[in-house]
């Protein structure tokens, strides 16, 4: 599928900013589920100093700063990529292993192999390891039962018990707090997910992209109408015939829309980028010098290209 995605930012404050230096996640990068044919940042005013790299997790990040005064931001990150649902696939969710040799597994042991996925166990900025998420998770990963079999079940439970809310949480809403709830956005079904996972010890990461939607049937597709999308991958080692675990696959899982593959969900969806959680991947984030006050508009556009 080709996706054309337009992801415009607006930011208008008062008073004025002297300066300001911002980090932008707006890049995607060529990966097994999609290849980028083209992808810019464009930001008004014209940034003084702006350079491009990778982040710890692969990630490609643009720092700009600002050194004259300004009352509005504007950044238009245009991508044209091309995705694919059938490169990469693993075992049948039935047929991998239990859920507990995967928590053993990545438990510490002196002398034994490193697994890089060890990185995303953790407590990280959204994601606190509680008790009550663990008791969340263990209706679904019961004795011996298969580790990507029980996480496809978590996530289809999330999808059915909670209701999505625009606008009933904002980034501050601790996951915690949406839980109660049972309501929120993909954010925080995302992070709810995650924090479920990390606490009886498996590994995940949070991937934030796109999401091709469609409008109902004889209306035109809304300019600005989307919104960026967060999912769910978690990991799955590989087993033998002896059950020895070795390394193995990221699994993405998508609690919002109750979809689930290998690498991606879908030909739908575009992977920008990835973390331990939202405050690793934020679309901006930066640090400025006034503007007390600002108004944030955001618009996303996906739109499928006849190819």
């Amino acid at each position: 599928m080709l996706l054309e995605i337009t992801h415009d930012t607006h930011y208008s404050y008062d008073p004025n900013v002297e300066i300001a230096q911002h980090f932008a996640h707006l890049k995607p990068a060529s990966m097994g589920s999609q290849r980028v044919l083209k992808t810019e940042i464009e930001v008004s005013p014209k940034p003084s100093w702006s350079e491009e790299s990778i982040d710890n997790y692969g990630n490609i990040f643009t720092f700009f700063s600002l050194q004259n005064r300004h009352s509005n931001l504007s950044i238009v990150a245009k991508s044209l990529i091309e995705t694919r649902s059938d490169i990469i696939t693993g075992p049948q969710p039935k047929d991998t292993p239990a859920w507990e040799l995967v928590r053993e597994y990545f438990r510490y042991h002196s002398n034994t192999k490193w697994d890089a996925a060890s990185e995303f166990l953790f407590t990280s900025p959204f994601i606190a390891l509680r008790p009550e998420f663990a008791e969340f998770a263990r209706a679904n990963f019961t004795t011996g039962r298969p580790i990507l079999e029980a996480a496809i079940d978590l996530t289809q439970r999330i999808y059915g018990e909670f209701h999505y809310v625009t606008k009933s949480t904002d980034i501050g809403t601790p996951a915690l707090k949406a839980l109660e709830k049972r309501e929120g956005v993909c954010q925080d079904f995302a992070h709810i997910l995650i924090a479920s996972l990390r606490s009886i010890g498996l590994p995940s990461k949070y991937i934030s992209g796109y999401i091709l939607t469609n409008p109902p049937p004889g209306q035109p597709r809304l300019i600005g109408g989307d919104a960026s999308h967060a999912w769910v991958s978690i990991y799955v080692p590989s087993i033998d015939a002896n059950s020895q675990l070795s390394t193995g696959l990221w699994c993405d899982l998508d609690p919002t829309n109750n979809r689930w593959g290998y690498t991606t969900p879908g030909d739908d969806y575009v992977h920008l980028a990835e973390g331990r959680d939202y405050a690793d991947v934020s679309p901006i984030r930066g640090v400025i010098h006034g503007g007390a006050d600002h108004i944030l508009d955001v618009a996303v556009t996906v739109r499928p290209i006849e190819q």
